[in-house]
């Protein structure tokens, strides 16, 4: 797995050491030797992972981490503290500034590698994510956020601990704050409460559990699709560190050492929980975009931009698949009129009530577009000519025979569409061409009275 690391140390020594060690395992490494330098390069280059010292004259560790997770372009970027320092409070600290782990000095090459190797799939995943809302033309704060303590309280954490006493301590200790918590005390049930609820913000469990085996249950919810963004937090005994790679190898998030001390477990559960929310709201604000970007506001119906792309993309499949596609484009009649007479809001109701009927009437996999105004185009893949017609007959007849209830004032209105229908069979096809062709189509309809059906002249003759 190919990514970009930045080591921070004021001592070279161990600066080369790490790099050594990153480069013979194929990343790519970048290096440091302060806090000021370490934010210059973070910025300028953006690396995968940053590795960083925490006792350094000047500007600590503690301290480049803060301003790194306070700036917008770099807060999601992964830090593992390395360090000599070994009490609890020290770990706890560096997570409340925003560390995503803790490596000790000498560092355990397993350990190192496992853990960079877990933090860039994680950093590879929000790194999709920030592209596509790039590409939907959309921003978000890449900060992750500490939270107000409200927003980390509506946060669901299921722990899975065979030993009855442990768990309802460690359910306990979470409750007090102000998380909501599930107990399961075997992986069965784990498995169950997940296949019904998969909505857990974070998952805590032991690497055995009542006899059997953690990691068999960690990759199993990395192998199902409901469960494989949840973060899972691993409970295990210094003795069981060999294992601890293959957990990371897995998908484990994090890691917590028997006995836990209730700091350092509040602490990487809000990293978790954080992280977590960080993850849901590019996810939210990507289907948001998407849906802002593709679709039409008021109808619902796809726009104009995703039906162009669309077209584009199935046009050249008919190489492929020799059936034909057939385009609609339909427009109400008169609408102007409804507009100057019953005010715009109307005019939105008869153009959603139209959407809706055309919609129930074709199938799933046909596309309707809002081409602009009241004109619609409808994409109908595997359509021959004589079925397109036939469509375009009982959409037209569908929408002009019932009215259409407004309210008590304006009572019921009923409106027609004149419909313009082309098809193709030819791969090379361009959906301009395709349009034109439907759009002539749509005029001579209008110019012969509206409310009819007329076929391309390409087509018909």
């Amino acid at each position: 797995m190919s990514a970009r690391i930045l080591v921070v140390d004021d001592t070279p020594v161990n600066v080369r050491l790490l790099e050594a060690k990153l480069t013979a395992e194929y990343f790519d490494v970048l290096t440091a030797s302060d806090g000021p330098t370490a934010l210059e390069i973070a910025e300028s280059e953006v690396p995968d992972v940053i590795l960083l010292d925490v006792m350094m004259p000047g500007m600590d560790g503690f301290e480049v981490c803060r301003r790194l997770r306070e700036n917008p372009a770099l807060g999601h970027i992964p830090v593992v503290m390395v360090t000599a320092l070994t009490d609890v409070s020290d770990r706890v600290r560096g997570l409340e500034a925003g560390a995503d782990d803790f490596l000790s000095k000498p560092v355990n090459d397993i350990a190192l590698f496992a853990r960079v190797r877990s933090l860039v799939r994680l950093k590879t995943l929000m790194d999709e994510l920030r592209a596509r809302q790039a590409a939907a033309g959309l921003s978000v704060d890449d900060r992750i956020q500490m939270g107000t303590k409200e927003d980390l309280n509506e946060a669901h954490i299921l722990v899975v601990d065979g030993q009855p006493q442990h768990g309802q301590r460690l359910c306990g200790q979470l409750r007090e704050e102000g998380y909501e918590v599930t107990l399961s005390q075997s992986l069965q049930d784990a498995q169950q409460q997940c296949s019904v609820a998969p909505f857990f913000d974070l998952i805590l469990v032991g690497i055995e559990v009542a006899g059997e085996d953690g990691l068999r249950f960690c990759s199993q919810l990395r192998s199902h699709e409901e469960t494989r963004h949840i973060p899972i937090l691993l409970v295990l005994d210094d003795m069981d560190l060999p294992r601890l790679a293959k957990g990371l190898d897995l998908g484990v998030t994090d890691y917590l050492f028997k006995p836990i001390d209730n700091n350092e477990l509040l602490a990487r559960v809000r990293t978790q929980v954080r992280r977590r929310h960080y993850h849901n709201r590019l996810r939210s604000m990507l289907d948001q975009g998407m849906s802002m970007a593709y679709t039409d506001s008021l109808t619902g119906v796809y726009n104009r931009r995703y039906m162009d792309s669309y077209l584009t993309r199935k046009l050249p499949e008919i190489r492929e698949t020799g059936k034909p596609l057939a385009l609609l484009i339909f427009d109400i009649d008169r609408f102007k009129e409804v507009n100057d007479t019953h005010g715009h809001a109307v005019g939105d109701m008869i153009l959603c009530e139209v959407c809706r009927r055309v919609e129930e009437n074709v199938r799933d996999f046909d596309l309707l577009s809002r081409y602009g105004g009241e004109e619609f185009v409808l994409v109908m893949p595997d359509t021959t000519a004589e079925q397109a017609l036939n469509i375009a007959e009982r959409l037209r007849e569908r929408i002009g025979s019932f009215a259409v209830d407004i309210n008590e004032q304006v009572g019921a209105l009923t409106v027609s569409v004149s419909i313009g229908v082309s098809v193709t069979s030819d791969p090379t096809a361009k959906p301009e061409t395709l349009l034109e062709e439907a759009d002539h189509a749509l005029y001579e309809a209008k110019r012969g009275g509206r409310d009819r059906v007329v076929m391309s002249e390409a087509v018909a003759g």
